[in-house]
């Protein structure tokens, strides 16, 4: 039996190199971007969201409720600041609610 010299190598660090060369970060980001925009925004919110995506750093949301749509969009600064801090990177620049 010989003994191989290997690097020890993380799980976490392996997953990060097979994201970067397949060129896959762009999808995860997009399902990150739902995610944070459920747990961020809840129930009450989620329940009128009828589509998020996210494309390059616009996020387009679309609402089944225009009185909701109004409202988000005075703090719309805000939302974008929370979602970025929750994702714990700026994936988001602009907002679109339509």
């Amino acid at each position: 039996m010989t003994k191989r010299n290997n690097d020890n190598l993380k799980l976490s660090d392996a997953l990060k190199d097979f994201v970067t060369e397949n060129k896959l970060q762009k999808g995860l980001d997009k399902i990150d971007v739902e995610d944070a925009w459920k747990s961020v925004m809840g129930n009450g919110v989620n329940h009128y969201t009828t589509s998020i995506q996210l494309q390059n750093d616009v996020l387009h949301v679309q609402l089944s409720s225009s009185v909701l749509r109004e409202e988000l969009t005075y703090g719309n600064q805000k939302i974008i600041t929370i979602l970025n801090e929750f994702l714990g990177k700026e994936l988001i620049k602009k907002l679109i609610l339509r």
